[in-house]
């Protein structure tokens, strides 16, 4: 390996420690490619390119309005949009459906439930019974399954039972309501192909009715059903950061969002059989060390899990840096956010790459496919490999460890129910606090980690400094939380940071400023939160003083995401936008006609304080309204 460093030009993170160690290793990462892709294509910028069919790619500019179909800007850019969110859509469909799945099949052999208590709210929400747990189980996870495989044409059953009523009767008016989720991905898909539909706002509306689709089903079921399967989240402290690298264990580094595809070979690892494996090859026994949003999942869950699990180090733009420690044996990956810049640093530290779901596959990783049946198998399978891959890399491998990194007293295992708990079974303090104005308002900051919009993280924490220092409490979900955490932000003692009501409010609960809801799919939580303070209160959701931003969004299933908040009603900030700038009705539909049709806008802005203010001045409307 070369001793000196790769090179030390690269983007700028809001974590410094990271940023500096990143600078200094001797392999190349994302934050080293970001300058030479530094200029970006004028038309992909604004959404008003098109290479769907041999006549282009086509682009459009002044002298050149239409495409040689005929497409204008507007039928590109809507076009485009809608095609994105249909696949990102369809890549939280896809992983609802395996944990359905895996729900039905614990459930037939009568295997463990972890979360009992929300078994139960899911079988009262979905209005099924069973004569034991077993039974509940296999109609919760039928009819959640059934739902996904409707044709598009037969709406799905749980979304009346899933939304707020004041929501469903909006959504029910604007003809946005989703037939089979699977069937809505292949019908976006289909839309927006090769001179179909030429109608930019038909085509927003059914970005809308993927974003419901995904809300419901992709992010708030795939968490209830996780919560029976895994076990519910619990309010702790736990440490986050490269600190919780343990060079004495064999370990393994996760990467997605499907926690139950390895839940039973996590298990597997810290039996004595497997832990006297480990001591053989000279390691104490096995860890799993959190990466991107599965990482942020377990963390969430820590506390049914202190045996095997050390932490989360970091989110997605944090992966390649884990791995350059030296400390990372192998990397089990089963979804997105698994970046293809890990396989060279993988092969140079000879770590083990193993797949587990072929639709994160990478070209140098071993794939061992996931099924329920065969799940033991698999386990020791991928347990012999990682044990191969301990004994020959570590004896030729210098470990590069970061162990001052990140924090030890991070609040985390934040939900809908343990929040509520942790207030006493109810929502009234919190909603008290903000009648008073100790809390102005509520923010979501949720989504990705990017390494634009100011470098790795960068807007995305200044802007959450700049929120809770106006005395809103944030609320994170996603990669995002993954920066926050480690730049200190998710600590009690950053509190100093708020402004003096929140201070005040956040030293006497002995909470931080901002509170971890965990990964990305944990944006169906923050939901079901604003649904039940809305319901407490007695309001809709978007005359709550509640706004998102995804600062930072990166993926596609970013703005699935989005949608879902503009279907709920609510502003959403973004601090780039989302390749649609090239058409006057996109821009005109998402960020002013939305207030009409859902409650909901796109706020659009690159600089933390000037989004702050917006986002501020957002709330004090809603408070005004309120006659708060």
């Amino acid at each position: 390996m070369n001793e000196s460093c790769y090179g030390c030009s690269t983007c700028a993170s809001a974590d410094k420690p990271l940023e500096g160690f990143i600078a200094g290793l001797p392999m190349e990462t994302s934050h080293h490619r970001v300058e030479s892709q530094e200029t970006k294509c004028g038309f992909g910028l604004q959404g008003v390119c098109c290479r769907l069919c041999a006549n282009g790619p086509c682009r459009i500019t002044p002298e050149s309005p239409r495409g040689i179909c005929g497409a204008t800007a507007d039928v590109m850019v809507t076009r485009n949009l809608l095609r994105a969110v249909a696949s990102g859509s369809g890549c939280y469909i896809h992983v609802v459906e395996n944990t359905a799945l895996n729900l039905r099949n614990t459930a037939i052999e009568k295997g463990k439930f972890k979360g009992p208590g929300a078994l139960e709210r899911l079988c009262k929400l979905f209005g099924v019974s069973g004569k034991d747990d077993y039974e509940k189980a296999l109609n919760v996870s039928n009819a959640v399954l059934n739902d996904l495989y409707k044709p598009e044409y037969v709406k799905m059953d749980l979304v009346e039972k899933m939304a707020y009523p004041p929501r469903f009767k909006v959504w029910k008016e604007l003809g946005i309501l989703p037939g089979g989720a699977k069937s809505e991905v292949f019908k976006g898909v289909v839309k927006c192909s090769t001179n179909l539909n030429s109608d930019p706002v038909n085509m927003l509306l059914d970005c809308l009715k993927l974003g419901i689709s995904t809300g419901i089903y992709g992010l708030t079921l795939t968490n209830l059903l996780n919560d029976v399967l895994l076990g519910e989240p619990e309010i702790r402290m736990a440490p986050v950061g490269l600190r919780v690298i343990d060079p004495d264990y064999i370990n393994i580094m996760i990467t997605g969002h499907q926690h139950t595809m390895f839940v039973h070979l996590q298990e597997r690892l810290t039996e004595p059989d497997v832990v006297a494996k480990a001591k053989a090859v000279g390691a104490k026994g096995f860890k799993l060390v959190g990466c991107t949003c599965v990482g942020q999942d377990l963390q969430l869950r820590g506390a049914h899990y202190t045996e095997i699990f050390d932490g989360h180090a970091g989110n997605n733009y944090t992966s390649e840096a884990i791995l350059a420690t030296g400390g990372i044996d192998a990397v089990i990956s089963e979804f997105n956010c698994t970046l293809p810049g890990i396989e060279p640093i993988c092969d140079e530290l000879l770590i083990k790459q193993i797949c587990v779901d072929d639709v994160a596959k990478k070209a140098n990783a071993e794939y061992v496919p996931f099924t329920f049946a065969d799940r033991g198998k698999q386990s020791e399978i991928i347990i012999d490999k990682i044990i191969a891959a301990y004994k020959e890399r570590r004896p030729k491998v210098k470990l590069n460890l970061l162990p001052e990194h990140g924090y030890e007293n991070n609040l985390t295992g934040v939900s809908e129910v343990s929040l509520k708990k942790f207030l006493g079974g109810s929502w009234k303090p919190l909603i008290d606090l903000i009648v008073s104005g100790d809390i102005k308002g509520v923010a979501g900051v949720v989504g990705c980690s990017s390494l634009v919009a100011g470098g790795h993280d960068v807007l995305t924490v200044a802007l959450v400094k700049e929120l809770i220092a106006k005395d809103i409490i944030v609320l994170t979900a996603g990669c995002s939380s993954g920066g926050i955490e480690n730049c200190g932000l998710m600590v009690p003692e950053a509190a100093e940071l708020a402004g003096p009501k929140l201070k005040a409010v956040c030293k006497k609960l002995g909470i931080p400023p901002v509170l971890n809801f965990g990964p990305c799919l944990a944006i169906g939580r923050l939901e079901i939160v604003a649904t039940e303070l809305a319901e407490a209160i007695g309001i809709d959701i978007p005359q709550l003083p509640l706004v998102l931003s995804a600062a930072q969004w990166l993926e596609e299933q970013a703005l699935a995401d989005g949608c879902f908040g503009l279907a709920l009603g609510l502003p959403l900030h973004l601090g780039l936008p989302p390749f649609v700038t090239g058409s006057k009705v996109a821009t005109q539909v998402l960020c002013q006609d939305m207030k009409a049709l859902t409650g909901g806008q796109v706020i659009i802005n690159g600089d933390a304080k000037e989004s702050a203010e917006l986002l501020e001045k957002v709330i004090l409307e809603k408070r005004a309204a309120l006659k708060i």
